[in-house]
């Protein structure tokens, strides 16, 4: 079957679009992905397998995307290459990497009727009141959560099959959208074998000292990141002189120059390290000399039913996790039992938490391999992935 996922983004990276394309490829189908470029990139070649074709965009047109469902000129720009690279490429199936383009998908499809797979990444809805332009009085005026959340409504109902990626994904949209509960499958964001298979040998910038205790996170600094809670925290252990050996490093692109002057003002330079972005080849490094991982997540509807990767990125190193309270990271606890939760932006619980965990080596140990044992034994893209080939032994 030749099927043509469609996403909105530059190509690589993006681990999950690659993961369901190799999966369907070892299946014995052609993939062929259309994405974007903003510069001189190659308009076509073949990574792993993926015959991957690129389609110029500009920054202004990429700017109106923000505007998809207030005035269409983003999904009429895009419908235009999307109707070639179904033409050129004699694309049998469409799979939909989120909804942002999904519009442009189906205006484009009107005229070739073939079968579509949305496959929602996120709760776009939800996630988008937190973003930026959103906290911005224009933003505000010129974009709808209640509009985009009707026009994921319509998407998933104009669909052939529909992807998430948690269960609780499929009960809140299932609750939306009764009629489909059937067409929705859950494939979780999960790990490649490779990740922790093939440790390449890569050097990194910072190496844990003999007796340090380090705490990592892994990913962006965003409000609803929850890192805020971390440093207050630390800050709680220092004043009880509690945290003379721990570091707390953080490996992303510092987007919340928020953080930097909390640092500041609580004299903790010498326990905060912001790493900056690092190469995805460098995590399987930082992740093994970690001694407790953390995702301390802001409560919302988006954060509730979604998985952040990083947690069985951590888990198949056997690290113990301290994790935020939202829904998902509690009910994945409470099943793997790789780690503890604190109550979601309370410093003074996230500090009582991670004490226990630093005095505690053997309950670190022993919740580190439940998670590994988890992750390598259940929860790799082979496994996980089952229900994805199933959706394409029978959509023609």
């Amino acid at each position: 079957m030749r099927i043509g996922m469609i996403l909105d983004k530059v190509f690589p990276p993006d681990p999950r679009v690659e993961n369901e394309a190799i999966e369907l490829i070892k299946e014995g189908h052609k993939v062929f992905l259309f994405c974007l470029t903003y510069s001189k990139e190659k308009s076509q070649e073949i990574i792993n397998g993926i015959h991957v074709r690129r389609y110029y965009n500009t920054t202004l047109i990429y700017k109106f995307s923000a505007l998809a469902y207030t005035v269409p000129v983003y999904s009429y720009c895009m419908k235009n290459k999307i109707d070639h690279f179904i033409k050129t490429n004699n694309i049998e199936v469409i799979h939909i990497h989120d909804m942002i383009i999904a519009e442009a998908c189906f205006l484009a499809n009107k005229k070739y009727q073939l079968p579509t797979v949305l496959d929602l990444h996120e709760n776009r809805p939800e996630i988008l009141k937190f973003y930026p332009y959103m906290q911005k009085l224009y933003g505000k005026l010129l974009v709808s959560v209640k509009r985009w959340k009707k026009k994921e409504e319509e998407f998933v109902k104009k669909s052939d099959k529909i992807v998430v990626v948690t269960d609780e994904a499929k009960n809140e949209l299932s609750s939306r959208v009764r009629s489909k509960t059937k067409d929705i499958i859950v494939v979780p964001n999960t790990i490649r074998k490779s990740f922790y298979q093939n440790k390449k040998n890569v050097s990194i910038p910072y190496k844990k000292g003999a007796n340090e205790f380090n705490v990592l996170y892994l990913g962006d600094t965003g409000d609803r990141r929850g890192l805020r809670t971390v440093i207050e925290a630390l800050q709680i252990l220092k004043s009880q002189d509690k945290i003379q050996n721990i570091i707390f490093l953080v490996i992303g692109k510092i987007t919340n120059r928020k953080l930097l002057s909390l640092v500041d003002k609580y004299n903790l330079k010498k326990h905060v390290k912001f790493i900056g972005w690092q190469d995805q080849e460098t995590f399987p490094f930082w992740i093994s000399q970690a001694d407790v991982c953390v995702s301390p997540l802001h409560k919302n509807l988006h954060h509730d039913t979604t998985y952040a990767n990083k947690l069985f990125q951590y888990m198949s190193f056997g690290k113990a996790l301290l994790l935020s309270d939202v829904l998902a990271q509690k009910e994945l606890m409470e099943k793997v039992g790789s780690g503890v939760v604190h109550k979601e932006q309370n410093a003074q619980d996230f500090a009582d938490k991670l004490l226990d965990l630093y005095n505690n080596d053997g309950l670190r140990i022993e919740m580190g391999k439940k998670g590994e044992k988890f992750v390598r034994n259940d929860f790799t893209w082979d496994k996980t992935s089952n229900q994805l080939k199933e959706i394409y032994k029978t959509i023609i």
